[in-house]
């Protein structure tokens, strides 16, 4: 006769047979020290980095198209950027909770200092195989005609184009700030790329220099083609380029003419971005999220990022200045900021991306009826990416347009910043439409944007609120009311994604 046994839970319990009672367990004591205590929570920060870890082999996985590569890679590194400014800062703020007694565990029974000496450990190990990946990944690119190039390894013409391109285009925009006693040290922004410029004035001996990489030209600056460079017919022709920064370094004589420059250093600085936005409601919410914003400006620095080279005197020098001493300080290989590589995805080649995928529109809704009367017989269900994000668009564009349309009340959240369905309520307001937005302006790192949208819309006549005291709108919703021959009809769109035609392309919603 066979026998069974019972099913055991991952935390060594017997899982109870249908019909029987669950016996109580006693939650594990939560012991600082002592993570093990926890064992069936995961902690938080650590997963997002095994996350990133993840992504990255998509990056180092040499069957997948080069481009789709290169644009896994950048998402790493945003994706870190995010990271440090909301995840890491979050544990700093709980850290400091924990010291004044306001705060305590974490979760799986980490410390908040526990939580981030794990994760600089874990840190440590992943940008060295970051590193290893984008030398492949160079590499790579050049094997297949794409050359991101040292200065040193520029031809005469390409020489003179880049020295013709910074005098006309980055020179002009450049504004070098020494330290000294009468000019204290600069505010560095958050995610600002900079250089550190080492000065031996020959009045008043060393100096340093500040120099901020200008964040509004391309970081990757295309170059002409070498002469002697000839491309096959058919072919791909070759594309060149040089780092922005790599550019003003080499050009410093211009910027501090007859002072020798001893050194030249790239570093990069992340802040905290996980700071609560200030609701009081005897304030214009619009105000205070204004506010608050202007404070992230100047909020604590939480990773200071600067290439081997840079010698420890002026590393420390940087720590002080920035009060950065509790912030994680990692050496990278240049390029700091490869964020900025998903630019390469914008190449015309088709040969290192994958295959254009076209989303699927409805048949229902190709049949040339007003999209009202498909709803009216039945509602329609679309899933995003794999269904085009096209119809939501027509649904907002045809009720601006349709003159039975007698109102549109709407849910935003995330909108991009070249928004066809707000542009569309703009015109259905001046249509003489009902038109009600509640913009939520505390969607994080989306705020500014959602600040020009809802001004925008009330310039327009919209009705614009901006959220609710004390909560998120994140739903994402809209009512189109309309007259009809017998009598209003409401016609709703409701959605689990933000109404933003670009990233619906791309996001599983």
């Amino acid at each position: 006769m066979a026998t069974t046994q019972a099913p055991v839970s991952t935390a060594g319990t017997p899982i109870p047979a249908a019909g029987e009672a669950r016996a109580p367990v006693e939650p594990a004591a939560l012991t600082p020290g002592t993570p093990a205590t926890q064992p069936r929570l995961l902690n938080a920060q650590l997963s997002q980095l095994e996350y990133h870890s993840r992504v990255l082999e998509e990056a180092q996985d040499g069957s997948r198209p080069l481009l789709e590569r290169i644009r896994s890679y950048s998402f790493v590194h945003s994706g870190l950027d995010d990271f440090f400014g909301i995840a890491v800062s979050g544990l700093r703020a709980q850290r400091e909770g924990v010291q004044t007694g306001t705060a305590g565990l974490l979760p799986d029974g980490r410390t908040p200092s526990e939580a981030l000496a794990a994760v600089e450990e874990r840190l440590e190990p992943l940008l060295e195989t970051s590193d290893a990946c984008w030398r492949q990944l160079q590499t790579a690119l050049a094997a297949n005609g794409v050359h991101i190039l040292a200065i040193e390894d520029l031809d005469h013409g390409q020489l003179e184009y880049a020295r013709q391109y910074f005098e006309e285009e980055i020179f002009p925009v450049l504004t070098p700030l020494a330290v000294d006693p009468a000019h204290p040290f600069p505010h560095i922004s958050h995610l600002s790329l900079n250089l550190a410029v080492m000065l031996d004035d020959p009045q008043s001996g060393r100096r340093f220099a500040r120099i901020k990489v200008p964040p509004n030209l391309p970081r990757l600056v295309p170059l002409p083609v070498p002469a002697n460079v000839t491309v096959a017919e058919g072919g791909h022709p070759p594309s060149y380029f040089v780092w922005l920064e790599a550019l003003v370094s080499s050009h410093l004589d211009q910027l501090f003419p007859g002072v020798p420059v001893v050194g030249r250093y790239v570093f990069r600085v992340t802040r905290d971005y996980d700071q609560d936005i200030r609701e009081r409601d005897t304030e214009n919410l619009l105000n205070s999220v204004q506010q608050s914003l202007r404070e992230r400006t100047f909020s604590f620095v939480v990773r200071v990022q600067c290439t081997p080279d840079m010698p420890e005197s002026l590393r420390a020098r940087l720590i002080d200045e920035l009060d950065a001493a509790q912030a994680i300080c990692s050496e990278e290989q240049a390029p700091l900021g490869r964020r900025d590589v998903m630019a390469l995805y914008a190449l015309d080649r088709p040969d290192l991306k994958d295959p254009p995928f076209v989303p699927r529109v409805p048949g229902t809704l190709d049949t040339g009826d007003s999209i009202f009367s498909v709803i009216r017989r039945r509602d329609l269900v679309l899933h995003h990416p794999f269904d085009s994000f096209t119809p939501v668009v027509q649904f907002i564009e045809s009720a601006a347009s349709d003159p039975d349309v007698l109102a549109i009340k709407q849910t935003l959240y995330r909108v991009g910043s070249n928004s066809p369905i707000l542009e569309a309520l703009m015109r259905a307001r001046e249509n003489g439409k009902q038109v009600a937005v509640l913009l939520e302006l505390k969607a994080r790192e989306d705020e500014e944007n959602n600040i020009r949208w809802a001004e925008k819309l009330e310039d327009a006549g919209v009705h614009v609120v901006y959220g609710i005291i004390g909560l998120k709108t994140h739903c994402k919703t809209t009512l189109v009311v309309r007259k009809e021959a017998d009598g209003i009809r409401r016609y709703c769109h409701i959605g689990t994604g933000n109404y933003n035609a670009t990233t619906a392309r791309v996001y599983m919603r």
